[in-house]
């Protein structure tokens, strides 16, 4: 290096090896035509201590961070074990770690988010205040002020931005978003996610993954789309489009995953096969993945911040601005799907695409009034599982049917944001291949579903 720079050279070469941003420029700007040469050297090492650089740097700050505490710090000679360094190797133990994170499902996911969020609380807002208030007062308001019949079927008609649209956001997938983020920031301000990730590791490790990739799957439960940018921070490329292919197919979002819960927590057993068959197919997917696709198995270290009640007001804010941001995003979505629904049913491609999509319906086992929700489904996932929820309350569909319809939903092609970034991410070629291979992954498992449970006699 000729140029004049601030750190050391030791500093910066340290993080021209971890390819840090905004030292790669200040170094091309400094070095000009030399840092080619310096690029190349900088590769050169990152490839043969590929396997263990990361870990050894990792390893070394932490021995500096030791010596620079011991200088400053006196340790009692008796430590005393609190409560919450006992729950964390809890955590991490398979013996006892599995059991917990089946307690957090149940209690967080199950009873507050499925039962409390999108059952209680959808009732309160959707059933009682839109369908029984907000849409007569509107309707009537409407067809008083408006001629139009056209205008008055977009605005508080079957597909009406009122009585459709803000409806299924505010009503319907608000309070499961709501729950499920007060739950997620709760988790999360626990320190309770490192310790995850490090439980499920040995276990990741069978689907080409470390236990980072956690992280994105969580995140998935909450909005796939932005899990599918937190997969940039997975060591390989191999890794990040394993990751992809499985929250493309088998990880629903937070107000898709309420919404199906809600409507198959009345049959425990359609919940359980609903599952079982979202884990299998996940799995199976996962380990032909990671044999098919070519590159060496990921390394895994993290480092665990400790375990802690959470605070009310980290929680309340992280809750807050989550809500703020997909809110805003959910809102114009839902209200553009809705005057594309009224454009495709008053020229008549609606209909058209409903009666396309029949026969693919009759083969898995649904009436062809499914094909509402598959088409809803294309704009947002959690849109798709709202018009499954219309088609029960409706008392079209039974628990075989309702099970199968969400599994093929669940496992349907990304909605529009998360497939465009997947191109984004991956690229038009793997992002068009996952949505084909998904696609036809989702019909293919809903027809042999359906077949089984008709054989087996299981939801009958």
């Amino acid at each position: 290096m000729t140029g004049e720079y601030i750190l050391s050279r030791r500093a910066l070469a340290m993080l021209l090896l971890q390819q840090d941003e905004e030292i790669v420029s200040i170094v091309r700007h400094q070095e000009g035509d030399g840092y080619a040469a310096l690029a190349e050297v900088a590769r050169d090492i990152s490839f043969k201590r590929r396997g263990s650089f990361h870990l050894n740097l990792s390893l070394e700050r932490n021995e500096i961070a030791k010596e620079l505490v011991l200088g400053v710090f006196t340790a009692p000679e008796k430590r005393v074990v609190t409560w919450a360094e006992r729950l964390s190797n809890w955590s991490v133990r398979p013996l006892t770690g599995i059991p917990m994170l089946l307690i957090v499902l149940y209690f967080g996911l199950y009873k507050f988010v499925g039962e409390f969020g999108a059952g209680t609380v959808v009732d309160l807002l959707e059933k009682q205040f839109f369908v029984e208030i907000v849409n007569p007062w509107v309707t009537g308001l409407v067809k008083n002020l408006i001629p139009w019949e056209i205008l008055q079927e977009l605005i508080v008609g079957e597909y009406g931005i009122i009585t459709l649209g803000i409806r299924y956001a505010v009503g319907i997938i608000l309070p499961i978003v709501a729950t499920f983020f007060i739950f997620f920031s709760f988790l999360e301000d626990t320190g309770y996610f490192p310790r995850l990730a490090l439980l499920v590791d040995r276990v990741f490790k069978y689907f080409g993954m470390s236990g980072r990739a956690v992280i994105p799957m969580v995140l998935g439960f909450g909005c796939d789309t932005m899990a599918t940018m937190v997969t940039r921070t997975l060591e390989t490329v191999r890794e990040r489009v394993i990751a992809t292919v499985l929250l493309a197919l088998a990880i629903p979002c937070s107000a898709q995953l309420g919404v199906i819960i809600a409507l198959l927590s009345k049959s425990p057993g359609a919940l359980a096969v609903w599952g079982v068959c979202l884990l299998l197919i996940f799995m199976v997917v996962g380990l032909l993945a990671a044999r098919l696709l070519p590159g060496e198995a990921p390394m895994f270290y993290m480092e665990l911040p400790p375990m802690r009640l959470p605070q009310f007001t980290n929680v309340l804010t992280k809750t807050y601005t989550r809500m703020q941001w997909y809110f805003m995003e959910i809102m114009p979505l839902f209200v553009v799907a809705s005057i594309l629904l009224w454009l495709g049913k008053v020229t008549g491609f609606f209909e058209k695409a409903v009666v396309a999509m029949t026969p693919v319906m009759n083969s898995i086992g649904l009436p062809k009034e499914a094909a509402v929700a598959f088409i809803f489904g294309f704009f947002r996932r959690d849109y798709g599982a709202a018009g499954l929820y219309d088609l029960q309350t409706k008392g079209l569909m039974d628990a075989r049917q309702l099970t199968v319809a969400a599994v093929t939903l669940t496992l349907f092609i990304p909605c529009v944001a998360q497939f465009l970034v997947m191109k984004k991410e991956r690229g038009w070629k793997v992002a068009g291949g996952i949505g084909l291979f998904v696609s036809l992954l989702a019909f293919g498992s809903g027809y042999v579903l359906n077949n089984f449970l008709l054989m087996t006699g299981i939801l009958a």
